[in-house]
């Protein structure tokens, strides 16, 4: 049998499609990660589209469904706008492998049911925009795994039930706006409401529905209205009701309370919000104790831990790591790991008063460093060191200072006393020797006072030289 195409024509054939995959479409503008198809009359996706896409846009097209798969081939892909497009439904599995999708905007299409398969897999998803299509119900399922939304909006449809059951703490522990306005919801499961985590709560927008005037609504938002949750205050004036469900019987029922002057609300209690921890840094190997002291109060509170992989902890192992789940709420890991860090968040759930907060603790495990050389201790030694030299140099060498014994200078010796130097002082030959010899030695210092031996000697040697003169010895000398 021969073939269809010479062995040439295959690798050509080859090299085009492996050339062509990854370029820009020609009906589209391209960046180094931005793909923007908008405006195009498009009524399929384009094919081979750039794998390093991670922005997508196309918006203001024709595009009346999506298949399974259709954005496998962008696993990098952060946004997708979808909107002012023609969609009716989306296939099973049309998000498969763009499971890092944060961003999808589906606003202004033709979606009339929110199946539940929809939006599976996106459990990073942050931020749904639903607003202004045909909507009327959302199935109990569909957010269920989108454990990272922040912001979801369902405004503009004509939804008349919400699964509000489905949103916990610990299934929605980051959700902080939900806009259910301007639909066609008439009564609401006010206890699945008042169950809502308080972020939830804060961020919850429903005027601009017809709503029957009853207690139970009334309270719900009386208490909204007392806590200064902006929903209720900067909408005030198109939160309205239906006196008895007659449509032309709407009031502004937060402008006009006399209408619910009988109805018990009861006093207002604040919702504990979710309280963030900042970084716990613990070394590899320690044990670490997460607590989840939040502002509920009692004995009859239970506890739900989620990891940083937004997976339920048990007294079981995580991470290959065994944890430890207290009555109390502690989290106790004996044995941290490198692979343990992350976001942890505790959930306390008081069912009896349907109250619940939340708590938040970063972790982040460290390798511990290995022992470096103390210069604090070697400073230190340093310092003592020099301190004894100094006192050494002071105390063990000779003192210099005036306050120490200075030792005597060497003594000059005095010369005896000698009888032939007086002898010729008083020798008659005086007046015949040179003045000039004379006048140098006419001074005469004598010590005194004089050995008594020297005196003796002195008298007798002038007695025998001088008979003619007459001497006086007094105390002090001769005279």
């Amino acid at each position: 049998m021969t073939s269809l195409f010479s062995p040439d024509t295959v690798v050509l054939l080859c090299l085009l499609l492996h050339s062509t995959e990854g370029t820009c479409p020609s009906i589209c503008l391209c960046t180094s990660d931005t793909l923007s198809c908008g405006s195009q009359g498009l009524t399929r996706l384009p094919i081979l589209l750039p794998p390093t896409t991670v922005t997508l846009d196309l918006s203001y097209n024709r595009l009346g469904w999506l298949g399974p798969g259709s954005f496998s081939s962008l696993p990098k892909l952060d946004t997708l706008r979808l909107a002012n497009n023609q969609l009716t439904t989306l296939g099973h599995g049309v998000f498969q492998n763009t499971s890092s999708l944060r961003h999808l905007d589906l606003s202004s299409n033709r979606l009339r049911v929110l199946e539940q398969h929809f939006l599976q897999g996106l459990w990073r998803l942050e931020e749904l925009l639903l607003y202004n299509n045909h909507i009327t119900r959302v199935e109990g399922g569909t957010l269920s795994g989108l454990s990272s939304l922040r912001k979801a909006y369902f405004s503009l449809n004509q939804v008349t039930e919400f699964p509000f059951f489905s949103i916990r703490d610990h299934s929605h522990p980051f959700l902080t706006m939900l806009d259910l306005s301007s639909n066609r919801m008439t009564t609401l499961p006010w206890e699945d409401v008042k169950a809502l985590p308080g972020s939830v709560q804060k961020g919850l927008y429903l005027h601009n529905n017809s709503l029957v005037c009853e207690c139970s609504m009334y309270s719900v938002f009386w208490h909204w209205e007392q806590r200064g949750f902006d929903s209720v205050r900067d909408f005030t004036d198109e939160h309205t009701c239906l006196i008895y469900g007659e449509p032309r019987a709407s009031v502004r029922f937060l402008r006009h309370s006399l209408y619910f002057q009988n109805c018990t609300v009861g006093k207002v209690v604040s919702l504990p919000m979710a309280v963030l921890l900042s970084n716990l840094m613990v070394n590899e190997g320690e044990r670490v104790h997460l607590d989840c002291q939040t502002s509920l109060r009692g004995k009859e509170l239970s506890y739900t831990w989620v990891s940083p992989n937004q997976e339920y902890l048990t007294q079981t192992s995580f991470n290959d790591t065994l944890i430890n789940v207290f009555p109390n709420g502690t989290l106790e890991i004996p044995a941290a790991k490198l692979n343990d860090s992350g976001l942890y968040l505790c959930t306390a759930l008081d069912y009896k008063h349907m109250l619940n907060a939340t708590r938040e603790v970063n972790v982040t495990v460290i390798r511990p460093m290995p022992d470096t050389f103390n210069t604090g201790y070697t400073t230190l030694l340093g310092c003592v060191v020099t301190l004894v030299v100094i006192l050494m140099y002071l105390y063990l060498t000779p003192c210099r200072c005036g306050c120490c014994k200075q030792p005597l200078p060497p003594a000059i010796p005095i010369p005896a006393y000698d009888p032939n130097t007086l002898a010729s002082i008083f020798s008659p030959t005086l007046s015949h020797r040179d003045p000039t010899k004379a006048n140098i030695n006419k001074r005469v210092v004598f010590m005194e006072p004089l050995m008594e031996e020297q005196n003796g000697d002195l008298r007798a040697t002038l007695a025998r030289e001088q008979p003619g003169l007459q001497w006086e010895w007094g105390a002090s000398g001769l005279s």
